[in-house]
């Protein structure tokens, strides 16, 4: 089993199974990616409670040339997460299958693939660096990706049409449905033929990602197909993983933007499917309702706390999800907000690992690097003459304080639990700078100003 946050014995039990399964990599350091015992709404690495922040050029991270250099960056600058779906559907990617005489051979591997998936994950585990897979990939399943993709049937020399039930045309958008690829399992279509290759293709990313403790599965990207296709994998993952001796955590990513949508209960209601939840789809909300509905989905899951995970945020002035601002706005409204994992999405439509996100993510470590961001709170309960988006508190109340401002402004902080002397200091967040630090009394309303428009945060600390 994986090491729980704060327990030395689970730790040991972990490095222990993943020897016996023949598992180096991860037994060798004793470390896995788990839900913290000790906060649950938080992941634990090595035993260790965890926030992940992250950034990258590209989804499919393991086929971009410059890996290496790409994973460094994100790591000095403080980022710990990021992103890898199995997709080959851009120029320089290759495909998991073989290609021989002209046509995908399904009982083949592509040597190029896999070795770009070891060294992936080579070079994140020696990082500490946190990957969230998404297995399926979404969009390599329809329109121009599936006049390409391997398991089309007339791309292979594997089965035809006819065998498999498979369209060799698929010219709508995902969110029709209308590839009967996804309902292969068994409680649904049956189609056996391409649940073999299925089964096969996920068995070799297995063969490569169960000698690693960093890594969490989510099924798919956007999905909007039947529920009984990500439980079908979720379980089977599972399963595979049980029988090498080692525990993973997967979730599903659901296509609507309203979190209130049916299809989100197949995961918020089924932890025993699916123990952490990816709310990326929240990040299509700005301003106050994009913090008022994580906060919803927060109290949804209280009986029963679990990671939330944004593994992609949107916003960026190049793309169509929001601006440059709604991505950093969101990035600071999520953490603050109590979720477990961000990372900015790729560009164009997210901030990637620009300038703009590299700053954001080196000043959320000086923040977090003063507040013990696992035992606070969101509590904007705390602030008074609040304007809708005008600011955001996180807090252990008595104790520490940090408030995220947007764009400047000025409020009321309720520091009535602070006893005795603390200390006041603001952070340019875009300059990653800290301004000299104010000494203050505890006790009553702290008047909060910024020092100007932009983004601002201030953090309080009890002596």
């Amino acid at each position: 089993m994986g090491a729980f946050c704060g327990s030395r014995a689970m730790c040991l039990t972990a490095a222990i199974g993943m020897a016996l399964a023949g598992s180096p990599a991860a037994a060798a350091d004793g470390k896995s990616i788990d839900i913290c015992r000790d906060h649950p709404y938080y992941w634990a690495y090595g035993g260790q409670p965890v926030l992940l922040l992250g950034g990258s050029v590209e989804d499919n991270l393991f086929q971009i040339p410059d890996l290496e250099a790409h994973l460094d960056l994100l790591k000095s600058v403080g980022g710990n997460y990021v992103r890898n779906t199995m997709s080959a559907r851009d120029e320089g990617n290759v495909w998991p299958f073989k290609p021989v005489d002209g046509a995908y051979d399904l009982e083949q591997w592509n040597d190029e693939y896999w070795q770009r998936f070891a060294r992936f994950l080579e070079l994140t585990h020696e990082r500490d660096i946190i990957v969230q897979i998404e297995v399926w990939a979404t969009f390599d399943y329809y329109r121009d990706c599936w006049e390409r993709n391997p398991f089309n049937p007339k791309n292979n020399r594997t089965y035809t049409a006819e065998q498999s039930g498979l369209p060799t045309a698929v010219n709508s958008h995902p969110l029709a449905c209308q590839n009967n690829f996804f309902w292969a399992v068994p409680a649904e279509r049956n189609q056996e033929i391409v649940l073999k290759y299925q089964r096969r293709f996920v068995d070799k990313m297995l063969s490569y990602s169960l000698q690693y403790g960093h890594v969490l599965y989510c099924m798919d990207n956007e999905t909007a197909v039947t529920p009984e296709w990500g439980k079908y994998w979720a379980d089977y993952i599972k399963r595979k993983a049980a029988d090498t001796g080692v525990s993973v955590h997967t979730t599903e990513m659901w296509d609507p933007w309203d979190l209130a949508d049916a299809k989100h209960n197949n995961t918020f209601d089924h932890p025993e499917t699916y123990s952490f939840v990816d709310i990326s789809q929240n990040n299509h909300n700005k301003g106050q309702a994009h913090w008022d509905n994580a906060q919803r989905q927060r109290e949804r899951i209280a009986a029963q706390p679990r990671p939330l995970n944004m593994v992609k945020m949107y916003g960026a002035d190049s793309g169509r999800f929001g601006t440059t601002r709604d991505g950093i706005e969101r990035f600071w409204r999520n953490v603050f907000g109590g979720m477990a994992a961000v990372r900015f999405h790729r560009p164009d439509s997210g901030l990637g690992l620009s300038e703009f996100a590299q700053a954001n993510l080196r000043s959320m470590r000086m923040v977090t690097d003063g507040l013990d961001i696992f035992t606070c709170a969101p509590h904007n309960d705390l602030l008074s003459e609040r304007e809708p988006n005008e600011a955001y508190c996180t807090a252990r109340p008595g104790e520490v304080y940090a408030v995220y401002f947007p764009d400047g402004g000025q409020v009321g902080l309720d520091i009535g639990a602070l006893a005795g002397d603390a200390t006041l200091r603001w952070l340019n967040v875009m300059e990653s700078a800290w301004r000299p630090a104010d000494r203050i009394r505890g006790g009553g309303i702290l008047r909060l100003e910024c020092p100007g428009t932009g983004h601002w945060t201030a953090l309080i600390q009890r002596d």
